[in-house]
């Protein structure tokens, strides 16, 4: 049997939540462009070398490590059996996904 993944964007953060909205942080000078993410957003992994079509490339390095801990039959087991949560590195507009084990 295949496992595969779902990914699902749980919560996304802005600049203002992170530092409070008079916070000052820029990207060289500019105002940091929001998350393309949307809550409820569904990624399906079938492959777990391709980044799904339309999932954010930095997103994908961070969760790759728990990607392959349940492409080679590991498990977190938080909060419960075949399924965890991780966030986005992005320390400015972090994203939480929920990943978890699907049976094709």
């Amino acid at each position: 049997m295949k496992t595969n993944l779902k990914i699902t964007v749980v919560k996304l953060f802005t600049p203002e939540d992170v530092f409070g909205p008079n916070h000052g942080v820029t990207r060289n000078g500019r105002p940091f462009i929001p998350c393309d993410h949307k809550v409820g957003e569904e990624f399906v992994v079938d492959n777990q070398y391709a980044r799904p079509e339309g999932f954010c490339e930095r997103a994908w390095q961070d969760l790759y490590n728990t990607i392959l801990v349940y492409y080679h039959g590991g498990d977190y087991n938080f909060p419960s059996p075949g399924a965890t949560y991780q966030p986005c590195g992005d320390g400015v507009n972090p994203v939480i996904f929920k990943i978890e084990k699907i049976q094709d």
